[in-house]
């Protein structure tokens, strides 16, 4: 695969000093609505197409789903995006919205993949991806939702809150020392490691942290720190529309959102299934990641009861009356 030359004229360029996040070949796609997309495909296999989405925060990367990646590369076509702001895609100062994520997945799947592929997608990114199956329901064979947020009892901040609250973190007196501060390297190894039972792996870490350090860092975070990119009401918004393919969401615990809602609505729904995959805190795909590839096949194979694979041993497993967090 060969990268495509970026346009006369393009705003921003690649983060040169940003090393690749996966060992496989980096290509650019250049949309009018999405900017410059970054994505990373091995292609050397047969079979339906399975696009992976990390998640958001101050330094994601496609380094977020490097396990799912490895595993599936070789079985299947595998690709994994790099969103608007992050990791090799474009970090241009503009407005960072939903709808600007959603349409640099249906980029990916309309432009590059070009038939019906599997969706899955990390944390907040669940959303992009229902809103961008839900815009080209005929580009989206199944959806994998992990951690998805949109599931909490707590309604989200109005859209006025986050405008304000982006207006009191964009201030020039601060806001690079704000960001500066939430992507230091004990920082980040703190809120990662909030993510694992155990401590964050480090080449994760150093990962982020370079992906923090690179020019333009910090104007998609900041969409983010105010609570901008997150859907009002996506449960009924975007969830409770998708029912025209599969759909398995995966959680258990996650230190930053919960889903108290997410058991009763996928039992209500016959295209909709919740697993556990426990205990985990949000990523289970580094934690048990051959129980999680396991589950994965099942579920795109139809399967109903998957072997539940590399569970941990039962004394790890959190109690029925824990509390997510």
């Amino acid at each position: 695969m060969t990268q495509q030359r970026p346009p006369a004229g393009s705003s921003t360029p690649a983060a040169a000093q940003l090393p690749p996040a996966l060992s496989a070949p980096l290509a650019q796609l250049h949309t009018r609505s999405a900017g410059r997309i970054a994505y990373y495909a091995d292609t050397t296999a047969d079979g339906r197409p399975l696009l992976l989405v990390h998640s958001i925060n101050a330094a994601p990367s496609s380094f977020e789903v490097r396990p799912l990646f490895e595993h599936f590369r070789g079985e299947r076509p595998v690709y994994s995006i790099e969103l608007p702001g992050f990791g090799q895609s474009e970090r241009s100062d503009r407005v960072y919205s939903p709808a600007l994520y959603a349409d640099a997945i249906g980029a990916v799947l309309a432009q590059v993949i070009g038939r019906p592929a599997d969706v899955l997608a990390l944390s907040l990114s669940a959303e992009f991806a229902a809103r961008a199956a839900l815009a080209a329901p005929e580009a989206v064979a199944s959806l994998v939702l992990i951690s998805p947020t949109g599931f909490s009892a707590r309604a989200m901040p109005g859209p006025n809150t986050g405008r304000v609250a982006y207006r009191a973190l964009s201030l020039p007196l601060w806001r690079q020392r704000l960001f500066d501060l939430v992507a230091s390297k004990p920082s980040i190894r703190y809120y990662l490691s909030k993510s694992f039972i155990d401590a964050a792996p480090q080449a994760l870490v150093d990962y982020a942290y370079s992906a923090a350090h690179q020019p333009g860092a910090r104007y998609a975070p900041l969409y983010f720190l105010s609570t901008q990119l997150f859907t009002r009401d996506a449960l009924s918004a975007l969830y409770a529309k998708l029912t025209q393919m599969p759909v398995l969401a995966i959680a258990d615990r996650d230190p930053y959102v919960t889903f108290e809602q997410l058991p009763e609505f996928a039992a209500a729904r016959p295209n909709w299934r919740h697993e556990t995959l426990a205990p985990h805190k949000g990523l289970p795909h580094w934690e048990h990641p051959q129980a999680t590839c396991r589950l994965l096949e099942a579920f795109w194979r139809g399967d109903q009861s998957p072997d539940g694979g590399d569970q941990p041993p039962p004394e790890r497993r959190p109690s029925s009356s824990a509390a997510p967090r």
